[in-house]
């Protein structure tokens, strides 16, 4: 299920961790969301695919050009991937140009600022850094 545009993806995951009173139901639902992410193939979760700047292992694989890119991604963490499956439905399947006017303030409405621990934050900043990397560099 593709959202119309990043800005709107955002609206709808600060809309859904909205209903949930604390931040154990919070986790909880960042995990299932992990849960749902595809996998990646064993021959994709290359040394060459990490993402530096995660303390546990975050595989990132983009393809496509500016007009559209499409991201996958997988951690060994079960947070991690739900951190990514929340990043892939805003950035995911955007244009470049989308991706770099789009500033992630689901992170702080949502208040993971304040509620991820300094390692996953840096491997959030860190998966953010990666996404808006490949634009940059798509975008030429």
């Amino acid at each position: 299920m593709s959202i119309a545009n990043a800005e709107m993806a955002q609206q709808q995951i600060i809309d859904e961790f909205s209903f949930f009173d604390d931040w154990l139901e919070r986790y909880q639902y960042l995990i299932d969301l992990g849960k749902k992410l595809p996998p990646l193939h064993p021959e994709e979760m290359t040394d060459d695919r990490l993402l530096s700047g995660c303390q546990s292992n975050v595989w990132f694989i983009a393809d496509g050009d500016a007009s559209r890119l499409e991201f996958r991604a997988n951690s060994d963490a079960a947070i991690v991937s739900g951190l990514i499956a929340l990043l892939l439905r805003v950035y995911s399947g955007r244009s470049a140009e989308e991706i770099l006017s789009t500033e992630p303030r689901f992170v702080d409405a949502i208040g993971l600022s304040e509620h991820l621990s300094p390692t996953r934050a840096n491997g959030l900043n860190a998966m953010l850094k990666a996404v808006r990397n490949v634009a940059l560099s798509e975008r030429g």
